[in-house]
Protein backbone atom coordinates (compact mmCIF):
# COMPACT_ATOMS: atom_id res chain seq x y z
CA UNK A 1 0.00 0.00 0.00
CA UNK A 2 1.88 3.25 -0.81
CA UNK A 3 0.93 6.90 0.46
CA UNK A 4 -1.44 8.12 -2.15
CA UNK A 5 -4.22 5.32 -0.86
CA UNK A 6 -4.37 7.69 1.92
CA UNK A 7 -5.87 10.09 -0.83
CA UNK A 8 -9.19 7.78 -2.09
CA UNK A 9 -10.75 7.81 2.10
CA UNK A 10 -14.01 7.09 0.45
CA UNK A 11 -12.72 3.34 -1.12
CA UNK A 12 -11.81 0.12 0.62
CA UNK A 13 -8.03 0.29 -0.09
CA UNK A 14 -8.51 3.92 1.33
CA UNK A 15 -9.55 2.58 4.43
CA UNK A 16 -6.97 -0.05 4.24
CA UNK A 17 -4.43 2.47 3.99
CA UNK A 18 -5.14 3.24 7.61
CA UNK A 19 -3.42 0.22 9.28
CA UNK A 20 -0.12 1.86 8.15
CA UNK A 21 -1.24 5.19 9.29
CA UNK A 22 -0.01 6.75 12.58
CA UNK A 23 -2.97 6.89 15.47
CA UNK A 24 -2.56 10.69 14.78
CA UNK A 25 -3.75 10.57 10.89
CA UNK A 26 -6.70 8.59 11.85
CA UNK A 27 -7.74 10.64 15.17
CA UNK A 28 -7.10 13.89 12.06
CA UNK A 29 -9.22 12.21 9.59
CA UNK A 30 -12.40 11.54 12.44
CA UNK A 31 -12.23 15.31 13.79
CA UNK A 32 -12.07 16.69 10.26
CA UNK A 33 -15.73 13.77 9.56
CA UNK A 34 -16.52 15.00 12.79
CA UNK A 35 -16.34 18.80 12.60
CA UNK A 36 -18.69 18.36 8.69
CA UNK A 37 -21.69 15.99 10.77
CA UNK A 38 -21.32 18.28 13.61
CA UNK A 39 -21.92 21.72 11.41
CA UNK A 40 -24.80 19.90 9.82
CA UNK A 41 -26.40 19.18 12.84
CA UNK A 42 -26.08 22.74 13.74
CA UNK A 43 -27.62 23.38 10.87
CA UNK A 44 -30.58 21.05 11.63
CA UNK A 45 -31.26 22.91 14.82
CA UNK A 46 -30.94 26.31 13.30
CA UNK A 47 -32.83 26.08 10.58
CA UNK A 48 -35.87 23.27 11.86
CA UNK A 49 -35.80 24.09 15.75
CA UNK A 50 -35.08 26.84 16.56
CA UNK A 51 -37.72 28.98 14.27
CA UNK A 52 -40.29 26.99 16.34
CA UNK A 53 -38.69 27.51 19.83
CA UNK A 54 -38.85 31.20 18.47
CA UNK A 55 -42.73 31.29 17.41
CA UNK A 56 -43.32 29.47 20.31
CA UNK A 57 -42.13 32.18 22.69
CA UNK A 58 -43.57 34.68 20.61
CA UNK A 59 -47.04 33.36 21.15
CA UNK A 60 -46.39 33.08 25.06
CA UNK A 61 -48.75 35.13 27.10
CA UNK A 62 -47.60 37.83 29.18
CA UNK A 63 -47.92 35.71 32.70
CA UNK A 64 -46.99 32.13 33.21
CA UNK A 65 -44.57 29.91 35.21
CA UNK A 66 -43.48 26.71 36.34
CA UNK A 67 -42.91 26.49 39.96
CA UNK A 68 -42.65 23.78 42.11
CA UNK A 69 -43.12 20.99 39.73
CA UNK A 70 -46.54 22.61 38.16
CA UNK A 71 -47.39 24.79 34.96
CA UNK A 72 -49.07 27.42 36.60
CA UNK A 73 -51.31 28.59 33.30
CA UNK A 74 -54.35 30.72 33.50
CA UNK A 75 -55.52 30.35 29.59
CA UNK A 76 -56.70 27.66 27.99
CA UNK A 77 -55.55 25.08 25.53
CA UNK A 78 -53.01 26.92 22.73
CA UNK A 79 -50.44 25.82 19.81
CA UNK A 80 -48.04 28.01 20.30
CA UNK A 81 -46.13 27.09 16.90
CA UNK A 82 -46.10 23.91 14.55
CA UNK A 83 -43.96 23.14 12.26
CA UNK A 84 -42.34 20.52 9.84
CA UNK A 85 -40.15 18.80 12.03
CA UNK A 86 -41.41 20.72 15.51
CA UNK A 87 -44.25 21.82 17.33
CA UNK A 88 -45.08 22.93 20.80
CA UNK A 89 -48.52 23.51 22.24
CA UNK A 90 -50.06 23.68 25.90
CA UNK A 91 -52.71 21.31 27.09
CA UNK A 92 -52.88 21.35 30.94
CA UNK A 93 -54.93 18.06 30.93
CA UNK A 94 -52.84 16.09 27.63
CA UNK A 95 -56.69 16.01 26.16
CA UNK A 96 -55.22 15.08 22.88
CA UNK A 97 -57.40 17.34 21.03
CA UNK A 98 -54.43 19.86 19.97
CA UNK A 99 -52.43 17.28 17.58
CA UNK A 100 -49.68 19.04 14.87
CA UNK A 101 -50.67 17.79 11.35
CA UNK A 102 -47.31 17.84 9.54
CA UNK A 103 -44.64 17.99 12.79
CA UNK A 104 -42.37 15.17 13.72
CA UNK A 105 -42.29 15.77 17.10
CA UNK A 106 -44.79 17.45 19.26
CA UNK A 107 -43.96 18.99 22.49
CA UNK A 108 -46.88 19.66 24.90
CA UNK A 109 -46.99 21.23 28.12
CA UNK A 110 -49.06 20.18 30.81
CA UNK A 111 -50.62 21.11 34.48
CA UNK A 112 -47.77 18.18 35.83
CA UNK A 113 -45.98 16.78 33.02
CA UNK A 114 -44.22 17.29 29.56
CA UNK A 115 -45.40 15.47 26.65
CA UNK A 116 -43.32 14.37 24.23
CA UNK A 117 -45.28 13.13 20.86
CA UNK A 118 -43.76 11.16 18.01
CA UNK A 119 -44.94 8.29 15.08
CA UNK A 120 -42.92 6.30 17.74
CA UNK A 121 -45.48 7.04 20.48
CA UNK A 122 -45.13 9.58 23.43
CA UNK A 123 -43.39 9.70 26.42
CA UNK A 124 -44.12 11.92 29.99
CA UNK A 125 -41.62 14.16 31.80
CA UNK A 126 -42.45 15.62 35.28
CA UNK A 127 -41.28 19.35 36.04
CA UNK A 128 -38.71 19.20 38.67
CA UNK A 129 -39.83 19.93 41.93
CA UNK A 130 -38.58 22.54 43.93
CA UNK A 131 -37.38 24.28 40.45
CA UNK A 132 -39.05 27.48 39.02
CA UNK A 133 -38.90 28.65 35.33
CA UNK A 134 -40.34 31.54 33.60
CA UNK A 135 -43.59 30.71 31.00
CA UNK A 136 -44.32 33.93 29.39
CA UNK A 137 -43.13 36.24 26.34
CA UNK A 138 -41.87 39.31 27.99
CA UNK A 139 -39.18 36.70 30.25
CA UNK A 140 -38.22 34.21 27.72
CA UNK A 141 -37.73 36.25 24.53
CA UNK A 142 -34.92 38.15 25.85
CA UNK A 143 -33.54 34.92 27.56
CA UNK A 144 -33.81 33.10 24.43
CA UNK A 145 -32.16 36.07 22.29
CA UNK A 146 -29.42 36.22 24.12
CA UNK A 147 -28.47 32.15 24.71
CA UNK A 148 -29.21 31.04 21.03
CA UNK A 149 -25.50 31.26 19.64
CA UNK A 150 -24.14 30.20 22.69
CA UNK A 151 -26.26 27.12 22.36
CA UNK A 152 -25.87 26.67 19.26
CA UNK A 153 -22.37 26.44 19.73
CA UNK A 154 -22.63 24.26 22.45
CA UNK A 155 -24.25 21.89 20.80
CA UNK A 156 -21.69 21.66 17.76
CA UNK A 157 -19.14 20.86 20.38
CA UNK A 158 -21.05 18.09 21.75
CA UNK A 159 -21.71 16.64 18.56
CA UNK A 160 -18.08 16.79 18.07
CA UNK A 161 -16.97 15.36 21.33
CA UNK A 162 -19.78 12.49 20.72
CA UNK A 163 -19.12 11.64 17.58
CA UNK A 164 -15.03 11.19 18.87
CA UNK A 165 -15.92 9.39 21.56
CA UNK A 166 -19.05 6.78 20.07
CA UNK A 167 -16.35 6.22 16.88
CA UNK A 168 -13.85 4.84 19.16
CA UNK A 169 -15.71 2.80 21.29
CA UNK A 170 -17.08 1.07 18.19
CA UNK A 171 -13.98 0.67 16.90
CA UNK A 172 -13.19 -1.18 20.37
CA UNK A 173 -16.08 -3.41 19.67
CA UNK A 174 -15.43 -3.94 15.88
CA UNK A 175 -11.19 -4.56 15.92
CA UNK A 176 -11.98 -8.14 16.90
CA UNK A 177 -13.81 -9.33 14.70
CA UNK A 178 -11.92 -7.29 11.92
CA UNK A 179 -8.47 -9.40 13.24
CA UNK A 180 -10.15 -12.74 13.05
CA UNK A 181 -11.76 -11.78 9.34
CA UNK A 182 -8.33 -11.00 8.25
CA UNK A 183 -6.86 -13.65 9.75
CA UNK A 184 -8.85 -16.66 8.07
CA UNK A 185 -7.80 -14.71 5.20
CA UNK A 186 -4.55 -14.77 5.47
CA UNK A 187 -3.85 -10.83 5.25
CA UNK A 188 -1.38 -9.79 7.96
CA UNK A 189 -3.10 -7.28 10.30
CA UNK A 190 -1.42 -6.73 13.79
CA UNK A 191 -3.88 -5.56 17.01
CA UNK A 192 -3.47 -2.05 16.56
CA UNK A 193 -3.98 -1.98 12.67
CA UNK A 194 -7.40 -3.97 13.62
CA UNK A 195 -8.40 -1.04 15.49
CA UNK A 196 -7.19 1.58 12.95
CA UNK A 197 -9.28 -0.37 10.44
CA UNK A 198 -12.81 -0.16 12.48
CA UNK A 199 -11.97 3.47 13.33
CA UNK A 200 -11.46 4.17 9.15
CA UNK A 201 -14.08 2.03 8.26
CA UNK A 202 -16.73 4.07 10.39
CA UNK A 203 -15.95 7.45 8.34
CA UNK A 204 -18.23 6.51 5.29
CA UNK A 205 -20.77 5.72 7.33
CA UNK A 206 -20.64 9.21 9.12
CA UNK A 207 -20.47 10.79 5.60
CA UNK A 208 -23.99 9.05 4.93
CA UNK A 209 -25.58 10.04 7.98
CA UNK A 210 -24.26 13.80 7.66
CA UNK A 211 -26.18 13.69 4.27
CA UNK A 212 -29.15 12.03 5.35
CA UNK A 213 -29.25 14.89 8.08
CA UNK A 214 -28.74 17.68 5.58
CA UNK A 215 -31.64 16.09 3.55
CA UNK A 216 -34.38 15.50 5.90
CA UNK A 217 -33.59 19.34 7.51
CA UNK A 218 -34.07 20.40 3.43
CA UNK A 219 -37.42 18.29 3.38
CA UNK A 220 -36.34 16.31 0.90
CA UNK A 221 -36.44 12.81 3.25
CA UNK A 222 -38.89 12.02 6.08
CA UNK A 223 -38.12 10.43 9.70
CA UNK A 224 -39.20 7.05 8.04
CA UNK A 225 -36.52 7.18 5.29
CA UNK A 226 -33.75 8.95 8.11
CA UNK A 227 -34.22 6.17 10.22
CA UNK A 228 -33.36 3.45 7.85
CA UNK A 229 -30.79 5.60 6.54
CA UNK A 230 -29.73 5.83 10.06
CA UNK A 231 -29.97 1.57 10.47
CA UNK A 232 -28.19 1.25 6.97
CA UNK A 233 -25.18 3.59 8.26
CA UNK A 234 -24.13 0.82 10.58
CA UNK A 235 -24.59 -1.89 8.01
CA UNK A 236 -22.19 -0.14 5.84
CA UNK A 237 -19.25 0.26 8.13
CA UNK A 238 -18.83 -3.73 8.03
CA UNK A 239 -19.26 -3.90 4.27
CA UNK A 240 -16.40 -1.33 3.93
CA UNK A 241 -14.50 -4.15 6.90
CA UNK A 242 -15.12 -6.47 4.79
CA UNK A 243 -14.69 -5.36 1.33
CA UNK A 244 -11.09 -3.73 3.04
CA UNK A 245 -9.62 -6.77 3.73
CA UNK A 246 -8.74 -8.64 0.57
CA UNK A 247 -6.03 -5.05 0.53
CA UNK A 248 -4.20 -6.11 3.44
CA UNK A 249 -0.79 -7.28 3.12
CA UNK A 250 -0.71 -11.21 2.36
CA UNK A 251 0.61 -13.30 5.31
CA UNK A 252 4.05 -14.73 4.05
CA UNK A 253 3.35 -18.87 3.65
CA UNK A 254 7.23 -19.22 3.03
CA UNK A 255 9.93 -20.87 5.32
CA UNK A 256 12.90 -18.83 6.02
CA UNK A 257 15.90 -20.24 4.41
CA UNK A 258 18.52 -22.30 6.56
CA UNK A 259 22.11 -20.64 6.61
CA UNK A 260 24.11 -22.63 4.67
CA UNK A 261 27.52 -21.91 6.80
CA UNK A 262 26.01 -23.08 9.96
CA UNK A 263 26.34 -26.86 10.97
CA UNK A 264 23.17 -28.33 11.17
CA UNK A 265 21.51 -29.17 14.72
CA UNK A 266 20.74 -32.81 15.20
Amino acid sequence: MTASAFSEPFTPRGIAAFTCASFRRLMAAQFVFALIAAAAVAYFFHSACFPAVQAAIGNLPATGQIQSGHLSWTAGPQMLSDGPFLAFNVDPDHSGHWRSTMADFQVEFGHDTVRVMSLFGYADFVYPSGWSASFNQPELDPLWTAWRAVILFFILVATVLSLLASWWILALIYFLPAWLMAFFASRSLSIASSFKLSGAALLPGALLMTAAIILYTLGIINLVTFCFVFAAHFILHWLYLLSAVPFLPRLSTTMPKANPFKPAQD
